[in-house]
């Protein structure tokens, strides 16, 4: 069987380097792209984040190939490359000569998505490309008509696809779209996009657990009371009203980022080095998960949302959604996992924290309560930040001590931002930090009893950290807020 080189190196026994290798199955997903079709180039995807991302590829060397853009507005290729060109500088400094060599790269495609003549003139300007990557940055309705479209002119021979999130709103029409896709490309030639995977920070999730020995011992639920992982954002929906109305936060975000993140801290160890291994341990954790009740879920809409542009007068669409989850799983039964996320709150960070449980015998008076208990602290963004709360006894004759973190900030310097990474992935065919067809249906029966009947929406004041029935879900305690405890940082490794 032939094999993929992953991201990740490790070292033998005896110091030499070796690569990870993760076995995959046939469907031409092993070799590298020798075009990129950007379909929905036009859009705001692509010219905050697309573009951009191109542009530091090129700059690594790692994109050498044709970019072609589809879309239906009327562009000439020197028009796009315009366009482009603004993007680009847009988002910080640039090279000229790689950014001319990226837009002379760079052609286009106009047409219908439905209209089959526009993917006559696609082929005739791949110009016997092989392995053509196509790139969906277009709404999920229009995913099943392009994929459709590409089989019946099949340019999907040799090729992959890239699917961006939302991978289907519902149980039902996830496993609709994955037989569309699966009818045309190979399951190992289709890259489903979570960007949040994509984050260094995210990544060191995986690699702090499994590589460090000390943690494996207390991960489990005789010592972790609880998990809570927040994703919190400051700002509303701004010029996304109408999307959010179909989706809300608990599609957006919970179901696809935060069960991600999820599943890195709970999963079981991989059965062994590859991220085969690691997509099967997280569709296990997926399975595992209970699916959620109405009593699990309080569901916020911040105040004013439905005066925001395309969105409903009426509108019961969710800002802010938090849950309570469990997974019934050997290691963690009866350990509470808490998700939350919101619009409009009182900061933007995103952080995990793990509530570990006091020493089982109370030898000191003030070692015994819960809230006095050692935690470790995941901070995703802004900063990157890995933290491990310690009590520590105060001079004098009393012992009395306080509760003092001891914190790693791993922020690195020129570090590959999420869309960099995952495309350039997804051309040289390397689907470790993608999503496989198994992981993302089973995460949808997590959520699927509560997407249609839940409670109703409380509204909540911007500025603050959501509605108080959320406190409620947690109970004694209540969130850790992320941007707390920022300061307490008493000793910082390097």
């Amino acid at each position: 069987m032939k094999e993929a080189p992953m991201r990740l190196d490790a070292r033998d026994e005896q110091g030499l380097e070796r690569t990870l290798v993760v076995p995959r199955r046939s469907g031409g997903a092993l070799h590298a792209s020798d075009a990129l079709v950007l379909f929905g180039i036009t859009g705001d995807l692509a010219k905050k984040k697309i573009f951009p991302a191109l542009y530091a590829l090129a700059k690594q060397g790692r994109l050498n190939v044709p970019v072609i853009g589809v879309a239906s507005s009327p562009l000439s290729d020197a028009e796009l490359r315009r366009r482009a060109a603004a993007s680009i500088r847009a988002a910080g400094k640039v090279e000229r000569r790689v950014l001319e060599g990226l837009l002379s790269r760079l052609s286009y495609v106009s047409g219908n998505y439905n209209d089959p003549a526009t993917f006559q003139r696609l082929k005739a300007a791949l110009a016997g490309a092989e392995h053509p990557a196509y790139y969906l940055a277009i709404p999920p309705a229009l995913f099943p008509p392009v994929i459709k479209a590409l089989g019946a002119q099949q340019l999907q021979k040799g090729a992959r696809v890239i699917v961006e999130k939302p991978f289907g709103r519902d149980l039902r029409s996830a496993r609709a779209l994955n037989r569309v896709a699966t009818a045309v490309f190979p399951e190992d030639a289709i890259f489903r996009i979570d960007h949040f995977l994509g984050k260094e920070a995210i990544m060191n999730i995986l690699y702090f657990r499994f590589a460090n020995a000390f943690l494996e011992p207390i991960w489990n639920r005789e010592h972790v009371a609880s998990v809570q992982v927040s994703l919190c954002e400051s700002f509303g929906v701004e010029d996304r009203g109408a999307f959010y109305e179909t989706a809300g936060a608990l599609r957006d975000v919970v179901q696809n980022h935060l069960f991600q993140i999820v599943a890195l801290l709970a999963m079981e160890p991989p059965q062994y080095r590859g991220f085969e291994a690691v997509h099967t341990a997280t569709a296990s954790l997926f399975r595992a998960m209970r699916p959620l009740t109405q009593s699990d879920i309080v569901r916020g809409q911040y105040a004013g949302y439905r005066r925001e542009k395309g969105v409903a007068r009426d509108s019961d669409v969710e800002t802010y959604c938090a849950v309570r989850l469990f997974i019934d799983s050997w290691r963690w039964a009866g350990v509470p996992w808490y998700l939350r996320s919101g619009k409009g709150l009182a900061g933007s960070a995103a952080e995990v924290f793990v509530q570990l449980k006091p020493p089982p015998q109370r030898l000191f008076e003030d070692s015994g309560p819960a809230s006095a208990a050692n935690y470790l602290r995941f901070h995703l963004s802004p900063r990157a930040v890995i933290a491990l709360a310690a009590r520590v006894k105060q001079a004098g004759k009393e012992f009395i001590g306080e509760r003092r973190e001891l914190c790693m900030a791993d922020e690195q310097p020129g570090e590959e931002q999420p869309y960099e990474r995952l495309i350039g992935d997804a051309m040289a065919g390397n689907g470790a930090l993608f999503i496989r067809e198994d992981a993302v249906e089973a995460a949808w029966s997590v959520v699927e009893p509560v997407l249609d009947r839940h409670p109703a929406t409380v509204v909540y004041r911007r500025g603050t950290w959501g509605p108080k029935e959320a406190d409620e879900l947690v109970g004694p305690g209540g969130w850790h807020n992320p941007l707390a405890g920022q300061s307490a940082v008493t000793a910082k490794v390097r």
